[in-house]
């Protein structure tokens, strides 16, 4: 009996969960919309702007050559008379206004090209957070989709090897789509823009607009420093290189350094002990650690202070990370885990289990949270 109403709970969550994702869905191929009209707005709009410039080149060599006339015939009253002077009065002032129109109009295009890039962006960040939320929901279907009996089993044990493994596997595809997102819509379009700007810039040089052709410059400059950081940061998600080259300690210095920089959220790191250097995988898997725990500070906690302290000992390594934020309570908190209430620290309590560590929480509502986390070195290890 107990059996069929945990079948029955079971599909009507997985009811309400197809429905979620198909509304989630809905929202993505909105967003996909309206993120297509974007671009073929801005496109346009550049489109426009290179001939607007164009035209401004025009008006301006017209206007001068215009305001050149307008000096001949004042000064020559032999050759030219009074309707003269007043025809070419009139056409060196009409000149000027259709130049200033069309200034105008630049001025605009440019501020509503930038306007539409950042909007573009925006929307590229709420198709990412769409996107990421659809492949929550497709795994966790992919769980309770599955034979009743083994899904109770999969409850029943949140150490089963089998679901690590999947989840690792998951883990790492949605890495791997993260990347090629970040490369097709970061660093690709701007590189794409960029070969767009060049272009217009040519035309402008070839025209000697000279003050254009800087700013379009000081802009392309911008664009392209935006795309390096784009490729570092790629790379440094990937693998910091600085463990290999540096080590632990240092790479994660840098790591709060630049965690206080981006978040404004007051850091401090302690080193206890003597630093040794341990096996490539265990430092990789000691600073994803400090990475998923700092992750978890800046979503949830609200803190304005969070510090790390590594203490380094014969036999192992702890690990705490404290931060004076809301807390939570921490009844229950293992079953809490165990039932994924907690996705970040239910990683992270993995990560360490593999480790054949332990994780301790301490928090209190308004008191701050503290995690410790210990994890073994092993004889060969040390060796190493």
């Amino acid at each position: 009996m107990q059996v069929d109403v945990f079948d029955r709970v079971i599909r009507n969550a997985i009811d309400v969960m197809e429905n979620s994702k198909y509304q989630i869905f809905e929202i993505c191929e909105s967003v996909r919309a309206e993120r297509e009209a974007l671009n073929k707005e801005l496109q346009s709009v550049i489109e426009e702007t290179s001939r607007t410039i164009d035209t401004v080149d025009r008006f301006e060599v017209e206007y001068r050559r215009s305001r050149v006339r307008l000096t001949e015939v004042s000064r020559d009253f032999k050759r030219f008379n009074e309707e003269d002077i007043r025809a070419a009065y009139e056409a060196a002032t009409q000149l000027q206004a259709q130049l200033a129109i069309h200034r105008e109009k630049e001025l605009h295009l440019k501020a509503r090209r930038d306007d539409l890039q950042k909007r573009l962006k925006n929307v590229d960040k709420q198709l990412e957070r769409a996107e990421s939320l659809v492949s929550q929901f497709n795994v966790v279907l992919e769980y309770l989709s599955g034979d009743l009996n083994q899904v109770t089993r999969l409850l029943e044990s949140a150490k089963n090897r089998q679901l690590l493994g999947l989840k690792i596997i998951l883990a790492q595809e949605e890495e791997r789509k993260r990347i090629a997102r970040e490369i097709h819509d970061g660093l690709a379009q701007n590189m794409a823009n960029m070969v767009l700007r060049t272009e217009i810039t040519e035309r402008m040089l070839a025209k000697q607009a000279y003050n254009a052709v800087k700013d379009e410059l000081n802009d392309l400059k911008t664009g392209v420093r935006g795309g390096i950081e784009e490729v570092r940061k790629i790379i440094f998600n990937l693998r910091p290189m600085a463990l290999d080259d540096l080590g632990l300690v240092p790479t994660l210095r840098k790591f709060v350094q630049d965690y206080e920089e981006r978040t404004k959220i007051r850091t401090k790191i302690e080193l206890v002990g003597k630093e040794v250097r341990l096996p490539s995988g265990m430092e990789v898997a000691v600073y994803r650690l400090v990475q998923e725990a700092f992750s978890n500070v800046l979503k949830h906690a609200e803190a304005s202070h969070v510090s790390l302290e590594l203490t380094f000992q014969q036999q192992m390594i702890k690990i705490t990370v404290s931060d004076n934020g809301v807390g939570f309570s921490t009844d229950n908190i293992d079953k809490k885990i165990a039932r994924g209430s907690h996705y970040g620290l239910m990683g992270m309590r993995e990560r360490v289990e593999l480790l054949e560590g332990r994780m301790d929480i301490e928090s209190a509502p308004g008191a701050g949270t503290k995690l410790s986390m210990v994890i073994p070195i092993k004889s060969e290890s040390k060796e190493e």
